[in-house]
């Protein structure tokens, strides 16, 4: 067993999950890389190693319940807690020109899947080794276009998109980013989402402007605040002035 903190990243093996696994390490944390693909796990911990990372491979699909079971059962037998959750695994998806009468049921179902049921999966599987750690962190990677009050401003440069999957899906993780801070509001685990920003990663075809370097200081900011610290925010980048915040719902 590490008796370094310990943190879990889900889909760590890119983007913004690999560079929040490399940050969280530069802080002397153990970091588990969560990726449902073995080659590329074990890609990105070696990756990491070289960089002299303490960086360990996880394989967790977080859409399978079994999966998520032994993944956690694994950390249980091998490290006995766990300090930082970041749940970052996601997915973007969208029908025809993304208007919301353009979308199916399908796509719908699988963006939830992913964006949120198994949020529920993942952070339900490993809570009792958070409850265990002296300050447990869970990070939610959410996104702006999850905020309903940025959305329907028309003064908001989010304005324009009409898409359903993808902001929705941030939307229910933003409630459940709220209803987890309430039921563990009286325990030293803290739960926020967070917001990176548009950042430029395989997600979105690098078509971003802030680099997944930058998204990542985010969710590792929530991943390490000090005990007593802010619980139930969505905390993040702002457009508006290019600093750090909290967002409206």
């Amino acid at each position: 067993m590490t008796t370094t903190p310990l943190a879990l990243v889900t889909g760590g093996n890119r983007g913004i999950g690999y560079a929040t696994a490399r940050q969280l390490a530069a802080r002397g944390m153990t970091v588990l890389v969560g990726a449902r693909n073995a080659d590329r796990g074990a890609a990105a911990v070696a990756a990491l190693r070289d960089g002299g990372a303490d960086a360990r491979p996880l394989p967790l699909e977080v859409t399978d319940p079994v999966s998520v079971a032994a993944a956690a059962e694994q950390v249980e037998r091998e490290y006995g807690r766990l300090d930082v959750l970041v749940n970052n695994a996601g997915i973007v998806r969208a029908d025809g020109m993304a208007r919301p009468s353009e979308t199916t049921l399908a796509t719908l179902r699988e963006v939830f899947e992913t964006n949120v049921f198994a949020v529920v999966t993942v952070t339900n599987a490993f809570l009792p080794l958070l409850l265990r750690a002296p300050a447990g962190r869970i990070v939610n990677v959410s996104s702006e276009v999850g905020s309903i009050t940025a959305m329907t401003d028309p003064e908001s440069f989010l304005w324009p998109l009409t898409s359903v999957p993808y902001p929705s899906s941030k939307a229910a993780l933003n409630m459940l980013t709220a209803m987890y801070a309430k039921e563990l509001r009286d325990t030293p685990v803290r739960v926020n989402a967070a917001n990176p920003g548009y950042c430029a990663t395989d997600f979105n075809g690098h078509s971003g402007y802030r680099t997944a370097e930058q998204g990542a200081e985010v969710s590792v900011r929530l991943a390490t605040l000090a005990a007593g610290g802010p619980t139930g925010q969505l905390w993040g980048h702002l457009a508006a002035d290019d600093s750090y915040g909290v967002l409206p719902w």
